[in-house]
């Protein structure tokens, strides 16, 4: 079949991500378009699965992107419209909107992107999440402040990770953070700080039902790692162990109330070491950054760039979609900032390593074992020697970049 006779999808990414997936969809018989920004025109993109491959420029605003879109869709009949990346999001869904296409439209979306809009759907539904309260209102806020104890988190409700966040501890210097925002502010949302391990689920869903939920815990916090610094390592929790459970039925409860249908979801919790209760985070429709995904395929084989391909060209072409069978073993990363330009693992040499980072200025490796205990045996002695041989330390950004 020519490209002109397949099922079209359009993907748009602003980051150097989601290759697997545009593998799997032009495997599975569809013509892939990829909108991509001027500065990644000659990134490493899996070309012969691509039909089609355009840029624009950095920074568009989703108004802005949606120009580019259009223009691309008078010689092409796109049927699907996918973000790869978190900050894509809000472009596809007003994409999706503009040109009547099936998916998440701008509100759907929300609940998966502003994380004023998802905490607020989460407590809706039943789910623990932290105190918090918008900023727009000051006398409102005050009134939050005098109820709930310091220190807080002053966070933006559009950005990703640990980006931008500030913890505040006394009331007094809200105010002062709030009038340098100006205009943005109300783009803020001010959370208690909650002490605890945080913890992450990669999720795939059909039709309203989880149909994987693969439980992981972090070594440091990522706002610490990113803000302090260090080294970061996630590892899969013991499928039959409390903390597993628990954190798949708060996922599962989590996602009923954002309203989440068909795709992949990356979502966080923590467990507040005041109480030994799971809170909601926040959670993305997509999938995890900092080779999450690749951990997830080594210890279940089941990698959330390819399932989420397989839903959305299911959902095309009508058809269902069933999981494939799972492999129960368990996975752990370790990544970190390098010193040196090319970091060299080879003396990290257990025979669970599986997996090694190649990227400029990274070291990073993923360990894969039958024993939950034995990956985190290795996390743990190789996150210490990472320290010593390859960490170097980057001021972390006020704002994404890509």
């Amino acid at each position: 079949m020519g490209d002109e006779q397949k099922p079209k999808i359009l993907c748009i990414s602003t980051y150097e991500k989601g290759q697997a997936f545009l593998r799997e969809a032009a495997r599975l018989g569809c013509a892939v378009t990829l909108l991509t920004v001027d500065k990644l025109g000659s990134g490493d993109w899996p070309w012969e699965s691509l039909a089609g491959f355009d840029t624009m420029p950095e920074k568009l605003t989703a108004e802005q992107a949606l120009l580019r879109v259009t223009r691309l869709e008078k010689h092409n009949d796109f049927q699907r419209i996918i973000a790869l990346d978190e900050f894509d999001l809000e472009t596809a869904a007003l994409a999706r909107e503009h040109l009547q296409l099936a998916g998440m439209g701008q509100t759907a979306t929300r609940n998966f992107r502003d994380k004023l809009a998802m905490r607020g759907a989460a407590r809706r539904g039943g789910v623990a999440v932290p105190d918090f309260f918008s900023v727009a209102n000051h006398h409102e806020l005050w009134k939050f402040m005098q109820r709930t104890q310091g220190p807080w988190l002053l966070k933006p409700r559009w950005s990703a990770s640990a980006i931008g966040i500030q913890k505040i501890e006394q009331e007094s210097d809200v105010w002062p953070h709030l009038e340098r925002l100006g205009d943005e502010a109300s783009d803020h949302l001010l959370e208690r700080f909650v002490p605890g391990d945080i913890y992450h689920v990669e999720g795939v869903s059909w039709k309203g039902e989880v149909l994987f939920a693969g439980a992981h815990k972090y070594g440091k916090p990522p706002m610490q790692t990113m803000h302090q610094g260090g080294v970061f390592t996630t590892r899969t929790l013991d499928r039959v162990g409390e903390e597993a459970i628990a954190l798949r039925e708060i996922h599962a409860r989590t996602l009923k109330a954002l309203g989440m249908t068909n795709g992949v979801t990356h979502s966080e919790f923590i467990r507040s070491y005041a109480d030994g209760k799971f809170y909601f985070l926040e959670t993305a429709a997509r999938v995890g950054g900092a080779f999450i995904a690749e951990v997830a395929e080594a210890a279940s084989d089941i990698n959330p760039w390819v399932e989420w391909a397989r839903i959305e060209v299911a959902l095309l072409l009508g058809e269902e979609y069933t999981l494939p069978p799972l492999r129960e073993e368990y996975a752990g990363s370790v990544i970190c900032l390098a010193k040196q330009e090319e970091p060299d693992t080879s003396a990290y040499d257990a025979p669970e390593v599986v997996y090694r980072m190649h990227k400029h200025h990274h070291a990073g490796l993923i360990v894969q074992s039958p024993s939950a205990e034995r990956v985190q045996g290795l996390l743990e002695e190789y996150g210490e020697r990472f320290l010593n041989d390859f960490y170097a330390r980057m001021e972390p950004p006020d704002k994404p970049t890509s």
